[in-house]
Protein backbone atom coordinates (compact mmCIF):
# COMPACT_ATOMS: atom_id res chain seq x y z
CA UNK A 1 0.00 0.00 0.00
CA UNK A 2 1.43 3.57 -0.69
CA UNK A 3 2.73 5.80 1.99
CA UNK A 4 1.25 8.63 3.68
CA UNK A 5 3.03 11.55 4.96
CA UNK A 6 0.83 14.47 6.49
CA UNK A 7 2.76 17.73 7.19
CA UNK A 8 0.69 19.94 10.13
CA UNK A 9 1.36 23.45 9.07
CA UNK A 10 -0.21 26.38 11.50
CA UNK A 11 1.24 28.36 14.26
CA UNK A 12 2.86 27.75 17.68
CA UNK A 13 0.28 26.93 20.09
CA UNK A 14 -2.17 26.81 16.87
CA UNK A 15 -3.57 23.07 17.89
CA UNK A 16 -1.42 21.12 15.45
CA UNK A 17 0.37 19.04 18.29
CA UNK A 18 -3.20 18.03 19.74
CA UNK A 19 -4.52 17.09 16.47
CA UNK A 20 -1.37 15.06 15.44
CA UNK A 21 -1.59 13.31 18.77
CA UNK A 22 -5.26 12.17 18.24
CA UNK A 23 -5.10 10.83 14.72
CA UNK A 24 -3.71 7.52 16.07
CA UNK A 25 -0.51 7.57 13.71
CA UNK A 26 3.13 7.55 14.45
CA UNK A 27 4.35 11.36 15.35
CA UNK A 28 7.84 12.44 14.52
CA UNK A 29 7.94 16.23 16.33
CA UNK A 30 11.28 18.22 15.52
CA UNK A 31 9.93 20.21 18.91
CA UNK A 32 10.55 16.69 20.84
CA UNK A 33 13.55 15.83 18.80
CA UNK A 34 14.76 19.41 20.45
CA UNK A 35 14.41 18.67 23.84
CA UNK A 36 15.24 15.14 24.06
CA UNK A 37 18.87 16.23 22.23
CA UNK A 38 20.00 19.43 23.70
CA UNK A 39 17.01 20.31 26.58
CA UNK A 40 16.05 23.13 24.86
CA UNK A 41 13.17 24.84 22.86
CA UNK A 42 15.56 25.96 19.95
CA UNK A 43 19.83 26.15 19.41
CA UNK A 44 20.70 27.31 15.76
CA UNK A 45 23.27 25.14 15.70
CA UNK A 46 21.98 21.97 16.31
CA UNK A 47 19.31 22.73 13.75
CA UNK A 48 20.67 20.36 10.79
CA UNK A 49 20.47 17.63 13.17
CA UNK A 50 17.38 17.58 14.53
CA UNK A 51 15.73 18.01 10.87
CA UNK A 52 17.81 14.94 10.37
CA UNK A 53 16.88 13.14 13.19
CA UNK A 54 13.24 13.76 12.17
CA UNK A 55 13.98 12.42 8.04
CA UNK A 56 15.63 9.36 9.66
CA UNK A 57 12.56 8.89 12.23
CA UNK A 58 10.18 9.04 9.57
CA UNK A 59 12.08 7.11 7.36
CA UNK A 60 12.13 4.25 9.89
CA UNK A 61 8.62 4.09 11.16
CA UNK A 62 7.70 3.62 7.11
CA UNK A 63 10.36 0.83 6.93
CA UNK A 64 8.66 -0.79 10.14
CA UNK A 65 5.70 -0.68 7.83
CA UNK A 66 4.12 2.07 8.82
CA UNK A 67 1.41 3.39 6.17
CA UNK A 68 0.69 7.04 7.71
CA UNK A 69 3.07 8.97 9.40
CA UNK A 70 2.62 12.73 10.71
CA UNK A 71 5.20 15.14 11.21
CA UNK A 72 4.09 17.80 13.63
CA UNK A 73 5.85 21.06 13.05
CA UNK A 74 4.93 24.60 11.89
CA UNK A 75 5.74 24.16 8.42
CA UNK A 76 4.62 27.16 7.39
CA UNK A 77 6.85 27.92 4.15
CA UNK A 78 6.94 26.23 0.98
CA UNK A 79 10.71 25.43 1.19
CA UNK A 80 10.32 23.23 4.27
CA UNK A 81 6.72 21.67 2.89
CA UNK A 82 9.02 20.97 -0.62
CA UNK A 83 11.91 19.31 1.36
CA UNK A 84 9.36 16.93 2.76
CA UNK A 85 7.27 16.37 -0.42
CA UNK A 86 10.92 15.75 -2.41
CA UNK A 87 12.10 13.44 0.09
CA UNK A 88 8.74 11.76 0.39
CA UNK A 89 6.67 12.07 -2.98
CA UNK A 90 5.42 10.13 -5.73
CA UNK A 91 9.27 10.60 -7.49
CA UNK A 92 11.58 10.13 -4.39
CA UNK A 93 12.77 6.07 -3.36
CA UNK A 94 9.93 6.21 -0.72
CA UNK A 95 7.12 7.03 -3.08
CA UNK A 96 3.90 7.87 -0.93
CA UNK A 97 1.65 10.87 -1.17
CA UNK A 98 2.35 14.04 0.77
CA UNK A 99 -0.73 15.82 2.50
CA UNK A 100 -0.91 18.63 4.28
CA UNK A 101 -3.22 19.25 7.52
CA UNK A 102 -3.64 23.02 7.66
CA UNK A 103 -4.44 24.44 11.25
CA UNK A 104 -5.99 27.92 10.91
CA UNK A 105 -5.73 29.55 14.53
CA UNK A 106 -5.46 33.09 14.10
CA UNK A 107 -2.50 34.99 15.43
CA UNK A 108 -4.31 36.69 18.23
CA UNK A 109 -5.48 33.49 19.21
CA UNK A 110 -2.05 31.18 19.70
CA UNK A 111 -0.49 34.34 21.43
CA UNK A 112 -3.53 34.45 24.47
CA UNK A 113 -2.78 30.23 24.79
CA UNK A 114 0.56 31.16 24.95
CA UNK A 115 0.09 34.21 27.79
CA UNK A 116 -2.50 31.54 29.33
CA UNK A 117 0.13 28.63 29.14
CA UNK A 118 2.94 31.78 30.54
CA UNK A 119 4.82 31.08 27.52
CA UNK A 120 5.77 34.51 26.77
CA UNK A 121 9.18 33.31 24.74
CA UNK A 122 7.21 31.95 21.85
CA UNK A 123 4.97 35.04 21.15
CA UNK A 124 7.92 36.71 19.29
CA UNK A 125 7.74 33.61 16.82
CA UNK A 126 4.19 33.08 16.75
CA UNK A 127 4.43 37.14 15.71
CA UNK A 128 7.34 36.16 13.04
CA UNK A 129 5.94 32.57 11.74
CA UNK A 130 2.30 34.72 11.34
CA UNK A 131 4.30 37.37 9.00
CA UNK A 132 6.45 34.30 7.27
CA UNK A 133 3.07 32.69 6.21
CA UNK A 134 3.00 31.80 2.84
CA UNK A 135 -0.35 29.84 2.46
CA UNK A 136 -3.68 31.91 2.27
CA UNK A 137 -4.15 33.48 5.34
CA UNK A 138 -7.89 32.67 6.72
CA UNK A 139 -7.93 34.86 9.93
CA UNK A 140 -7.38 37.74 8.28
CA UNK A 141 -11.16 38.19 7.36
CA UNK A 142 -11.92 37.42 11.02
CA UNK A 143 -9.11 39.95 12.83
CA UNK A 144 -7.57 42.21 10.10
CA UNK A 145 -4.08 40.69 10.40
Amino acid sequence: MKKSLILTVGLPRSGKSTWARQQGFPVVSPDAIRLALHGKRFLASEEPAVWKMACLMVDALFKAGNETVIVDATNITEKRRAAWKERFGPESALAGDVFLHVVTTPPDECIRRAQEEQDAEIIPVIERMAQEWDLDKPWEESNGC
